[in-house]
């Protein structure tokens, strides 16, 4: 296993563990990878410091069992600023899934209609394509995209 620091176009940081180094690029050419804050494609490693055994450190390890029991807990991947980020995106989704009604696929269909007065306005989601949504922006009629629950891909 190796584990590697990982970061994303927005300059969002994370780690991620993989089998091996080509498993890293294997994944990196299919279009696996993400950033688990903004779930941009657009991944690369990171710049880090090789951690490299030396015999002082072997010699301490040896002495002081408490390394591996710290091994043995969980990892977090996040840090708290990231965590408490995801919670919020958790949050406006829910809240929106919650009090508006979805539309599905004709979401640009029926945002034009209220926006022309032809039904009553209300809160809707739905999907769209971007060209759609860009559109729709262009006539002036407000939209905004509702971001992906972070555990989608987990």
């Amino acid at each position: 296993m190796i584990r590697y620091s990982l970061v994303c176009e927005a300059g969002h940081e994370f780690e991620t563990w993989f089998p091996s180094g080509s498993a890293y690029d294997d994944q990196k050419a299919r279009g696996l990878l993400s950033c688990p804050v903004c779930d941009s494609r657009d991944v690369r490693k990171a710049i880090m410091a090789p951690s490299v055994a030396t015999k002082s450190s072997l010699s301490a390890a040896a002495a002081d069992p408490a390394p591996v029991e710290a091994a043995a807990q969980p990892v977090t991947l996040l840090s708290e600023k990231e965590q408490a980020f995801r919670a919020m995106l958790k949050a406006v989704r829910e809240q929106v899934t919650k009090n508006a009604d979805y539309v599905g696929t004709g979401f640009a269909e029926e945002a034009r209609r209220m926006h022309h007065g032809e039904i009553e306005q209300r809160s809707i989601y739905g999907e769209t394509s971007p060209v759609e949504a860009r559109a729709l922006i262009e006539e002036g009629i407000e939209v905004h995209p509702l971001p992906p629950a972070p555990d989608d891909r987990n």
